[in-house]
């Protein structure tokens, strides 16, 4: 990432310089199976069992099973491997990330009155969602003519040449810095495209609207990056009640934050018959703060002392996000047989007005069979509605566009989880499957999610140590750019998990 030796804030205005589109609206809707060991290693299947910290992020009602107030914490290694094919070229990427991804405590009042309400609790917890530690690299030749010079063809068409271009004796960094705030993010792609030579108008006229690229056809040798940091964590406060001897009720408010760094950096390179531009190096970088609040609520039924039923639902959340970029654009072009270099590192920050997002609601079904003492079988199901997300205000054009490309591109999707956990003594061996449809409805950009989990815990008495190991894999097709260039590399992503969770009673 190239240093900022001069940081100048472009305080973008809120017309027509939005950047954010549907990865954006899809990466902070989702979320992972996060959370205490004994709860990852039945793979989250726990709506209808409670009893555990990490329940609670699932059904609200969870925490008023427990006898006695309850605590835990949990620390989680994940490991993320990415096998990618780009056309011709295959590369493997792996890294590695340890932190504390839950915590929190629940704290239970039994009722001494006469009374059908038997016991409250309240508590707070905590989870990370999701973990955005990644990289990934897509290697190989592009055989379709395709060049990332029909990213910056894309934004220039129908612009005119006095509004993508610096004025004379304008810096290059004043006039990207200017462009933006005046014109916004199609704009400077554009500007960026000319004052790099990839781009020229079809006449030297400042009312030129028209453009061609100074790269020839051909094929095209691609090395892209994509390197992204942070999290997605969620505080719940929880407030629950046992009914009688059968019914469990309760509500959970949630506070939501996001912490999100991504960069991407292309190198292109051709040797194509008539190109003037023989490579290209494109550098992109995003960091994304936001905070935002869901509810949820949630009851457990047992209809026999065995046999346990949950339902939940999970409110949308309701985002404010913060958005900043820098770019930075190099290329070398053939003059008159000799290589000329034509750096743009505007020293920019592009400071973007606050959107707000919506994501979609869920409800989730469950149902558990408690064996005695033995051992137990518990299975969820919920489904979500992608299609539902929304940027904000809808009645900005372009967020009403990108609204309109999420519903006709995602989909409703179910998630399956089943777990198990059996006893000897003061010994749990737990094992789980979960299984995550697609939100896309052609099944292929995000394709569908397959898991499984193992652990063993250790019951010291009033003190628990547990350990789980879980796996899950996904294939997406991630086109490089939204725009342009939009060939997809393949990307066999594999996350491995081992956490420790230690728990006790208060």
């Amino acid at each position: 990432m190239k240093k900022l030796n001069l940081l100048f804030i472009g305080m973008l205005s809120a017309c027509a310089l939005n950047a954010q589109d549907i990865s954006d609206a899809l990466r902070y809707s989702q979320s992972e199976v996060q959370g205490s060991a004994r709860f990852r290693a039945l793979s989250g299947a726990f709506g209808a069992l409670g009893g555990d910290m990490s329940a609670v992020s699932i059904n609200p009602a969870s925490s008023a099973v427990f006898s006695q107030s309850h605590a835990s914490f949990s620390l989680s290694n994940l490991d993320t491997s990415n096998d990618t094919q780009y056309f011709n070229g295959f590369t493997t990427n792996s890294n590695s990330n340890f932190d504390l991804n839950q915590g929190g405590a629940v704290f239970v009042f039994e009722n001494r009155n006469n009374s059908p309400w038997r016991k409250f609790s309240i508590g707070v917890a905590y989870d990370r969602t999701n973990n955005y530690e990644d990289s990934w690299n897509a290697r190989g030749t592009n055989p379709n003519n395709q060049s990332i010079d029909f990213y910056f063809l894309n934004y220039a068409d129908g612009k005119r040449l006095d509004e993508i271009s610096a004025l004379p004796g304008e810096s290059l960094a004043d006039a990207y810095s200017e462009i933006g705030s005046i014109y916004g993010f199609a704009h400077q792609q554009a500007f960026l495209g000319f004052e790099s030579y990839i781009l020229e108008p079809d006449s030297d006229d400042d009312a030129n609207t028209s453009y061609f690229s100074n790269l020839a056809n051909g094929d095209f040798r691609h090395d892209y990056s994509n390197a992204s940091t942070g999290y997605n964590g969620k505080i719940s406060f929880n407030v629950a009640t046992q009914y009688e001897d059968n019914l469990y009720l309760g509500l959970n408010l949630n506070s939501h934050f996001i912490d999100y760094q991504r960069s991407t950096l292309l190198f292109e390179n051709n040797t194509n018959s008539g190109s003037v531009i023989r490579s290209i190096e494109f550098e992109n970088n995003l960091a994304t703060t936001g905070n935002g609040f869901s509810f949820q609520l949630g009851g457990i039924m047992k209809l026999t002392p065995e046999f346990r039923i949950g339902l939940a639902f999970d409110s949308p959340t309701w985002y404010t996000i913060k958005e900043e970029t820098t770019q930075y654009l190099a290329t070398v072009r053939d003059d008159n047989g000799s290589n000329a270099t034509q750096a743009i590192n505007p020293q920019t920050v592009n400071v973007y007005p606050e959107y707000k997002l919506q994501t979609p609601s869920k409800i989730t079904g469950s149902l558990a069979y408690i064996f005695g003492t033995q051992g137990l079988l518990s299975f969820d199901y919920s489904r979500k509605d992608y299609s539902n997300t929304k940027f904000k205000p809808e009645s900005d054009a372009f967020f009403n566009d990108q609204n309109a490309i999420i519903s006709n591109t995602l989909t409703d999707a179910s998630t399956y989880r089943l777990g198990g956990e059996y006893k000897v003594k003061q010994l749990s061996f737990r094992g789980g499957y979960r299984f995550e449809e697609s939100p896309y409805k052609d099944g292929i950009t995000v394709g569908d999610l397959t898991g499984y989990s193992l652990g063993l815990g250790y019951n010291f008495g009033n003190t628990k140590l547990d350990v789980t190991y879980d796996q899950a894999n996904r294939t997406n097709e991630t086109p490089l750019y939204n725009v342009g260039l939009t060939d997809a590399a393949v990307i066999d992503k594999t996350n491995s998990n081992l956490t420790i969770s230690l728990s006790f009673n208060i």
